[in-house]
């Protein structure tokens, strides 16, 4: 793989949680003067530091980092949301002449950004808040029978407990009077043309990516998890947000209220990371083939390398 020099081109660096993106990334923008733009879903909220590994103060120091930390845990934060603030950054890497190397997990993000996104409009504050308040008051087999007689072809895709997608679906038929599938038929372009970027996916292997997962989590509680987590629980935010399901965060919010105990809430959080990672490398098997996959070693010497 060859680092091109032609300003509009993009690196994107995606991989499981923990595989070292981060640390690839930063080696990189040293490199080439690039500038590191957040894909992580979780990475977004500045409520979430610790937990969801941020990169540090003296890293973004040294090297110019965005949307990372911007968006409030009360936001809904949707891909959508992230794809407009990407283009905005996109477009001031670019005129700066700087390369662009976006890291992060979210397929979706990377997705929006290769092949485009849903074109579904901003869903109302007060339509979001009265389908959450009726998934409280009735449960989500109550919402997922409605769904069913609303829209019996998307109800048909979904599982009768998922409650943040059946939610999701209510309130973009109630603020739109149309379906999700409606709407994913009118796709958004992508931000990056094709030919205009490299992809890489970092693949390390799975038992030692698993042992850094728990290694990780467990230093994360002991500088200051637990305590990120106590600050945002005491905010009774709606647990449905994305950032109030954020991997960890309902377990230590369960340990907070004594619940379960400090190791049981630990032992939830790496056990959920460790799916999630494995989710990933499935997602980007599947959905984005085009993606070059490379051992984290590998990755390391292309950068290395590099003039």
């Amino acid at each position: 793989m060859n680092l091109r020099t032609d300003v509009n081109d993009a690196v994107l660096i995606a991989g499981p949680t923990a595989s070292g993106k981060s640390a690839l990334a930063l080696a990189l923008a040293r490199k080439s003067g690039g500038v590191i733009i957040n894909a992580d879903s979780m990475q977004v909220y500045r409520d979430l530091c610790v937990l969801t590994a941020r990169p540090s103060a003296e890293e973004e120091t040294e090297v110019p980092h965005r949307l990372y930390g911007h968006v409030d845990a009360a936001v809904n934060f949707s891909a959508g949301s992230w794809v407009s603030d990407a283009a905005r950054v996109l477009a001031e890497v670019r005129a700066q002449q700087r390369p662009p190397i976006f890291v992060g997990g979210s397929g979706l993000y990377f997705k929006a950004l290769t092949r485009g996104l849903s074109a579904v409009p901003p869903i109302p504050g007060e339509i979001r808040e009265a389908v959450r308040a009726r998934l409280d008051r009735d449960g989500v087999e109550a919402l997922h029978a409605e769904l069913a007689r609303r829209d019996r072809a998307y109800a048909e895709r979904l599982e009768p407990r998922d409650r943040s997608r059946i939610a999701r679906a209510l309130e973009v038929i109630e603020a739109t009077g149309r379906s999700l599938l409606d709407w994913h038929c009118e796709a958004l372009p992508p931000l990056l043309a094709p030919g205009t970027f490299r992809a890489l996916f970092l693949a390390p292997e799975r038992d030692a990516l698993y042992a850094r997962i728990d290694a990780r989590f467990e230093t994360m509680l002991q500088h200051g998890a637990l305590e990120e987590v106590a600050r945002l629980a005491a905010r009774k935010l709606d647990p449905l947000l994305p950032a109030m399901k954020a991997h960890g965060v309902p377990a230590l919010i369960r340990h907070l209220e004594g619940e379960i105990g400090r190791e049981e809430a630990s032992e939830i959080g790496r056990a959920d990371t460790r799916h999630y990672a494995k989710r990933q490398f499935t997602w980007f098997r599947h959905q984005l083939p085009e993606f070059e996959w490379m051992s984290p070693d590998a990755a390391t010497e292309w950068v290395d390398g590099l003039p």
